[in-house]
């Protein structure tokens, strides 16, 4: 039956919802009154032939669901809570290619290999260049001698830049990598008028350009991680298509992650001025943890119980899928003191921004701090008078947080 504690036929997943807002005030009232709500849906609404979803909003519960694939399933329905209501169920089951949509043991097979890519020292090796693509890139947003757009002249560079560092991707891809991921996920925002089939071209477009880097570094080793995961396919390394399928996970959970926590960050900072007054002094080093608690870019997934169990005091039965709604934990007043305070120094900071622990812990959260690090620095020490000249304008979207255009100046 419908949740009580929730107005009738509210649905956390609907798109026009995260258009406008991340429902806080919803989650509190669920984490308060009923935190493993039934959210009811009508049958193929999400793309799923069911009723409805259970809505998970304490910390603990989703990372306890994160923790336990043998009981919640990220592969049965994949990890998209939500996708066009025209899709087929064959393109839904296609997308368990992807490391996201996998369960163990073939998820760990395939993390143990592409995580060679994510080690200390790969991201340590890393850094210098980053800080300098850093510095260039706010070095050629504060020659703009009037407003600009923060996302596409700051936050969107530097994941792309590092994902082309990481994997080897010549710089001059990197738009079509940018445009690609955008189309991917943008079928929900009529302002971009993407069809699920101009988002499936995209998917296969990433796929044939990862596939082709795979087979040309087979014949033409190189000193770079592509090589490392699949130059010797029977030693353990990826086929070209599992390294044509991981590459089309990175467009979006290295690229549209980052750019939008710091986009989000940005905006945080400059709606409160103690906190960057404070940054631009201190710069602790807290501070990126607390922009991805605060931004939080992935509202959503989803994980498909194995069996019949029990979640919160409710009965969750074989089949039932379940939402797991990262912001809310990320604001529980059980875990974090004054959650809806934005605090660069907030220590500890066990917030599941990066998921919820488990095996699909996000694999490049190294890499995504040091990114928000650099950026920010890179800001605080060249545009430091940079100021809000206009409200951000929200992606509509099922399952990201996201932010399409941020107008700022430097003047």
């Amino acid at each position: 039956m419908p949740c009580p504690a929730l107005p009738d036929g509210f649905d956390f997943t609907d798109p026009d919802l995260l258009h406008h807002r991340v429902p806080l005030p919803e989650f509190a009232e669920l984490r308060r009154a009923e935190p493993v709500c039934w959210v009811p849906q009508p049958a193929g609404l999400a793309g799923f032939q069911d009723e409805g979803y259970w809505a998970v909003t304490r910390h603990a519960d989703v990372k306890y669901v994160s923790t336990h694939p043998e009981l919640f399933s990220s592969s049965l329905n994949t990890a998209i809570i939500r996708f066009n209501e025209h899709i087929e169920r064959d393109a839904i089951d296609a997308q368990r290619l992807i490391l996201l949509n996998m369960d163990p043991p073939e998820h760990t097979r395939v993390r143990q290999i592409v995580q060679r890519g994510f080690t200390p020292r790969a991201i340590r090796a890393l850094e210098d260049r980053l800080r300098a693509r850093a510095r260039a890139i706010v070095a050629s947003a504060r020659a703009h001698t009037g407003p600009f757009d923060f996302v596409t002249q700051v936050a969107c560079e530097l994941p792309l830049q590092a994902i082309a560092e990481l994997m080897g991707v010549p710089q001059e891809d990197r738009e079509k990598i940018f445009d690609w991921s955008n189309k991917m996920i943008a079928y929900d925002d009529p302002e971009y008028a993407i069809t699920e089939e101009i988002g499936a071209e995209s998917a296969t477009e990433i796929i044939a350009y990862a596939m082709n880097m795979a087979a040309d570094r087979k014949q033409c080793p190189a000193h770079d991680i592509v090589t490392q995961l699949v130059a010797a396919e029977d030693e353990g390394n990826l086929g070209s298509d599992e390294f044509g399928f991981f590459v089309l996970m990175l467009a979006v959970a290295g690229n549209e992650t980052t750019r939008n926590a710091i986009t989000h960050g940005m905006h945080a900072f400059l709606t409160h001025p103690d906190q960057w007054e404070l940054y631009k002094s201190e710069r602790p080093e807290t501070a990126a943890e607390e922009i991805v608690r605060w931004a939080t870019p992935v509202a959503a997934f989803q994980r498909t119980a194995t069996q019949d169990t029990e979640l919160g005091g409710k009965r969750i039965r074989e089949g039932d899928r379940l939402g797991l709604f990262y912001a809310s934990a990320n604001h529980d007043p059980e875990v974090f003191d004054d959650p809806d305070t934005f605090d660069v120094t907030r220590d500890p900071n066990p917030h599941l921004g990066f998921g919820g622990g488990g095996p699909h812990y996000c694999l490049g959260k190294s890499l995504a701090v040091l990114e928000i690090n650099l950026i920010f620095n890179a800001i605080a020490d060249a545009m430091p008078g940079l100021r809000l000249v206009g409200d951000p304008r929200r992606l509509r979207s099922a399952w990201i947080n996201g932010v399409k255009e941020l107008p700022v100046s430097t003047g």
